[in-house]
């Protein structure tokens, strides 16, 4: 009788289980949190439309804003606190989310440092210059990565979005002058110059390089061009008082001898052949080495450098990346996996070269870039109709069922924030913070998309605020990056994908799939490139420059011997609780002048200003945060 009853009772739970799911589901947010001003976003399997939900100040347990649920996910971007308390998701009939932060550019201010970092910890030797590169795998500069890297392209734009965040930190190389950012750089510099014409052997790697028919190559040394590249322009940039001119010279040299015998003026095409099952023989594109738009970066950075040089070549260079910009414009085919999704790592990098052709030279930038921007935008909004927010591959694929890879999602969010900003598609830009929100954990898996391990904390090598990291990981592959701060470890692949309201292709019941059954892959070099160009490209849309006169209304004009005040909306609030300062410069009567020192306005307001007085002599003045292409100006026209 009394086994009867257990039964009777199990039964019973059993049902009240499968008749209110939704007890035991997760409302899925962005666990560290959003950035006020920016979209926000979260995912509720199985609610439906028109169910409310509330934001819950943790602190107070105050309701502090309230929406309604469609399509399984809810929007509460026009909640904007000024706050350093957390809040949660709350629905009736569901469990709480986790908390989590709204502020001032917060994932700028958790991930600006690991962004880089990350790629501190996995060089493959501390010395550039005799590195053992058998020993490291593929040969390159980053562990379990080639040369293929392009490592110091994104680390260069990363400084160059926001100078004064990455002067502040000075301890990584033991140099207390220099920005570790910066020796970073040059670190990458010097690896790239002492192996330009490295041709021997290296690890096992699954494939080779160069063109079919032709001499095959162990290692990618061409793809080294690419990386002296962006020193050369930086050098004019930011680079000049760290950099003898010697050196550069060295590098600038080095590039016009090999740029053509490199194959560096052009796109390059089926020139890697691989024998992985994810893609391979010979590839049009893909992440080894060939990107596609990876000429158009290369050339501008030539074009930009060889601009301040008194027997420069810049229109070659600029022909250049116009005949590659060309190139894409034609033949870029968004229905060609081979030229998207399919590429994996690079992907990322098409979209937003020639979005920089944009940037740095709208004038000379052919004819049809923006419309083919615009195409692309069109085919992002199409392709994330979905309550993840996820660009999917098709209607019945949504992820590649097995590919060991991260694929597009850390990266996609920088591409999508680079053409928001040319074509002033806010929707765009919204889209591209929930693929941020997607690393953070609003995913199938509902994770964030980096183990968070023992090993990663005790470093302080993971991010602050999450909760939940990936469930698996290979920290001991070949890159051996279990203790490398940082590292992404996995993505969803399509069986994990909850694709509709009630069930999965399987029948699952989607709710019970969540942080199950997650697959991890080793961390990449290039994935973790595609992140840091996220955190770069996310500054265009964020970061201004505004004049003020003693009213504090903006201007655009003003008189001699004035003064005016400055002000710089900047990612510089990594602390909450102390005034901090930036540097924007002057360029007075179209020459660079001097720098002005700005101090924010309070704890937490992350708006810096400076009072500043318009020389007598002064009949133009133009102030300017960022540079390299990422520069925010303001003009003032003196009467």
């Amino acid at each position: 009788m009394k086994k009867k009853r257990i039964l009777c009772l199990l039964y019973l739970i059993g049902w009240w289980l499968m008749s209110y799911p939704q007890a035991f589901a997760q409302i899925l947010v962005n666990q560290a949190g959003y950035n006020r001003g920016e979209s926000k976003h979260f995912v509720c399997l199985g609610a439906k439309d028109g169910a409310k939900f509330k934001i819950v100040n943790t602190a107070s347990g105050r309701v502090e804003f309230q929406g309604e649920i469609i399509n399984q996910e809810g929007w509460f971007t026009a909640f904007n606190p000024v706050s350093k308390d957390e809040f949660r998701v709350e629905i009736e009939g569901y469990n709480a989310s986790v908390p989590f932060w709204i502020a001032d550019h917060l994932i700028e201010k958790l991930s600006s440092k690991l962004g880089y970092e990350f790629f501190i910890d996995v060089r493959g030797s501390e010395d550039p210059i005799n590195a053992n590169l058998p020993k490291v795998y593929g040969g390159g500069p980053s562990r379990d990565g080639g040369a293929y890297g392009l490592e110091t392209i994104f680390e260069c734009l990363q400084y160059a979005s926001n100078p004064s965040l990455y002067d502040r930190w000075k301890t990584e190389f033991g140099d207390k002058n220099t920005p570790d950012l910066i020796d970073l750089i040059l670190w990458h510099a010097e690896f790239a110059y002492a192996h330009v014409a490295y041709q021997g052997p290296v690890g096992t790697r699954h494939g080779s390089l160069g063109y079919e028919g032709q001499p095959r190559m162990n290692y990618d040394y061409w793809n080294l061009l690419d990386q002296l590249s962006v020193v050369c322009a930086a050098y004019h940039d930011f680079l000049k008082p760290y950099l003898p001119r010697e050196k550069y010279l060295k590098y600038r040299q080095v590039c016009h001898e090999k740029w053509t015998q490199y194959d560096r003026h052009k796109v390059v095409r089926y020139w890697t052949y691989s024998n992985k099952w994810v893609d391979a023989g010979f590839q049009e594109f893909n992440e080894m080495g060939n990107a596609y738009g990876q000429s158009v970066f290369s050339n501008l950075f030539m074009y930009l450098c060889e601009k301040n040089e008194p027997d420069g070549k810049p229109q070659q260079y600029l022909a250049w990346a116009q005949e590659s910009a060309k190139d894409i414009i034609q033949h870029w085919d968004f229905n060609n996996p081979r030229h998207m999704w399919w590429i994996r790592n690079a992907e990322h990098i098409t979209p937003q070269a020639l979005a920089y052709f944009l940037l740095i030279a709208p004038e000379h930038a052919p004819q049809g870039t923006k419309e083919k921007l615009q195409a692309w935008a069109t085919h992002m909004h199409q392709k994330t109709s979905n309550f993840w927010k996820y660009r999917v591959h098709s209607e019945t694929e949504w992820a590649h069922p097995k590919t060991k890879e991260l694929g597009g999602a850390p990266a996609l969010g920088g591409s999508m924030f680079a053409v928001a900003h040319l074509l002033n598609d806010r929707r765009l830009r919204d889209i591209g913070w929930a693929q941020v929100d997607f690393v953070f954990g609003v995913n199938p898996v509902g994770a964030h998309l980096s183990n968070k391990s023992p090993e990663r904390l005790a470093i302080n090598g993971y991010w602050e605020g999450v909760e939940k990291g990936w469930p698996s990981a290979h920290p001991n592959g070949y890159g051996m990056l279990g203790k490398v701060r940082g590292t992404l470890d996995g993505s969803p692949l399509d069986k994990d994908f909850q694709k509709s309201a009630t069930t999965t292709p399987t029948g699952n019941d989607p709710k019970d799939l969540i942080g199950k059954d997650a697959y991890a892959t080793e961390g990449w070099c290039v994935s973790n490139r595609g992140w840091q160009a996220t955190l770069t490209f996310s500054t265009l849309g964020s970061h201004r420059v505004t004049l003020l006169d003693a009213s504090e209304k903006e201007i655009k004009q003003t008189k001699a011997g004035q003064t005016v005040t400055i002000e710089l909306k900047a990612a510089l609030n990594m602390d909450w609780n102390k005034v901090e300062k930036g540097l924007v410069t002057l360029k007075i009567n179209g020459k660079k002048n001097d720098t002005l020192e700005v101090t924010e306005t309070g704890e937490n307001t992350g708006i810096f200003r400076a009072t500043y007085k318009i020389p007598t002599d002064c009949r133009s003045l133009e102030v300017a945060y960022g540079t390299l292409g990422f520069a925010k100006k303001v003009a003032l026209l003196i009467k």
